[in-house]
């Protein structure tokens, strides 16, 4: 998995998600995480380095 695409694509979500706040935007990104992203996807950016996520984005990857 290409992890720019994965890391661009959860920064987008938290994006999307930050006008309803941070602590609900954070379980709703990882909601969205959970329920949609492949497992593969989501064990490549489990794996991966974080440091260009947005905080948003982190905490949520952080909550698996």
């Amino acid at each position: 998995m290409d992890i720019e695409r994965l890391t661009y694509m959860a920064n987008q979500i938290a994006k999307n998600l930050a006008p309803q706040g941070e602590a609900q935007a954070i379980e709703l990104a990882h909601q969205h995480i959970k329920d949609f992203w492949d497992p593969r996807m989501k064990t490549a950016i489990l794996s991966s380095d974080r440091s260009g996520l947005d905080p948003i984005a982190r905490a949520a990857i952080d909550r698996f």
